[in-house]
């Protein structure tokens, strides 16, 4: 099998319904590695989670914008903020942005590990908000690094809810924002309407063994005892 074959299928995955053909397809493996190395642009510095086309159809930068998410089953539409942060202040960011969701929470747990397309929902019920913080301190590298897990913190009395996905993105839904939105600009996290993340295009993820095997240990720690496909 050779390198990007291998490359593909053991380290990286696309997107489902990624366009073809794909920017690294005729890549050599000096040319991957070089792209895959890239760890800054401009004032950005990535995550070892994910990375841009090779073409760089969008280059990663720190801001934010409005969104809206609309469920369509109950035709409702939910407030949404987008970020997109550098990594020496991402998982601190997240930590702060969980503040205003009180002491009583909901967690999710989302891997893509060892699955072929698609992703493993765990969920976790009433736990209090410092236990739940020391717990991800404890799994920072993890949660920052792995391109193949993302977490969401929410309270559903309020309703809102913070993730931090897989694409190491910070998704805020529900209202008000105002709160989230001044801890965002208090870390340089500027509104910009303009922006376009990762997840709007071609972008590959990276995972290993070993941060599978520390998404287990999360897992447990936090007692996850609900799967939701």
């Amino acid at each position: 099998m050779g390198f990007l074959k291998q490359f593909f299928r053991n380290v990286l995955h696309d997107e489902p319904g990624a366009a073809c053909p794909s920017s690294f397809e005729h890549l050599s493996e000096e040319e991957l590695e070089t792209h895959l190395g890239v760890q800054r642009y401009g004032n950005f510095q990535l995550t070892e989670a994910v990375r841009p086309s090779y073409d760089l159809q969008v280059v990663p930068e720190q801001g934010y914008r409005h969104d809206v998410y609309t469920d369509e089953a109950s035709n409702t539409t939910v407030p949404v903020v987008m970020a997109s942060a550098s990594a020496h202040v991402l998982f601190e960011l997240f930590m702060e942005l969980i503040e205003p969701l009180g002491e009583q929470l909901d967690v999710v747990l989302e891997t893509s590990h060892n699955r072929s397309g698609g992703h493993q929902d765990l969920y976790r019920e009433h736990i209090d908000a410092p236990v739940l913080k020391s717990v991800l301190w404890d799994f920072e590298e993890m949660l920052l690094n792995d391109g193949c897990t993302g977490i969401a913190v929410l309270n559903p009395g309020i309703p809102q809810e913070v993730q931090f996905d897989e694409h190491k993105l910070l998704i805020v839904y529900g209202q008000p924002l105002d709160r989230f939105e001044s801890i965002m600009r208090s870390y340089d996290v500027a509104q910009r309407d303009e922006i376009k993340f990762i997840t709007e295009a071609e972008h590959v993820h990276s995972s290993s063994d070993t941060y599978a095997d520390q998404f287990d240990e999360l897992k447990l720690r936090l007692g996850m005892d609900c799967t939701f496909e």
